[in-house]
């Protein structure tokens, strides 16, 4: 059973629900699809994913780095998924800006992992906050992210019930 959403409209979707819509969201951007990005988990408005090692990653292949865009893609993503689930209901939010701050480089060999939360929603902007580690105890880099609302009326129809296509078990009507 499907369910129509309408831009603006408050809809409650519980954490397995929105995994399950995020997973689909990587997976129709080329890049992330084709570097394999998993949505771990999601407790809105906080979003942990995970990118799988593979070669491509690399730039610098002398001493096994990851290349510092390869960090950058990651956090822009995890924030902006954050970004969906942390509003009253999905909306077009594009990155507005993305401050990235690297504390140690990423080595090849192990997976990235990425979480990210929204800190404040205000009508224009949605600010958020996202870490990469390899180690949970050390993290790689940071990143904060604003994210420009667009609002309903930008907001394509459809674009909520695309995004929860085959997700919508966890869902209410409840605002």
């Amino acid at each position: 059973m499907t369910q129509d959403i309408q831009p603006g409209e408050v809809v409650r979707r519980d954490p397995e629900a929105w995994r399950i819509a995020l997973t689909r969201f990587v997976s129709i951007i080329p890049h992330t699809q084709e570097l394999g990005l998993e949505v771990i988990s999601v407790v809105p408005p906080e979003v942990t994913m995970r990118l799988p090692w593979r070669d491509e990653l690399l730039g610098d292949t002398t001493r096994g780095l990851v290349h510092g865009g390869v960090l950058t893609m990651l956090l822009d993503t995890v924030c902006g998924s954050a970004v969906l689930c942390g509003l009253p209901s999905p909306e077009v939010c594009p990155t507005l800006d993305l401050r990235v701050d690297h504390y140690r480089p990423a080595l090849a060999g192990r997976p990235i992992m990425a979480s990210a939360r929204v800190l404040s929603v205000t009508e224009s902007v949605v600010f958020t906050e996202g870490t990469l580690w390899q180690d949970s105890e050390r993290p790689v880099a940071r990143g904060i992210g604003n994210f420009m609302r667009l609002g309903p009326r930008n907001t394509p129809p459809g674009f909520g019930e695309a995004l929860f296509s085959g997700a919508n078990e966890g869902a209410n009507d409840d605002g």
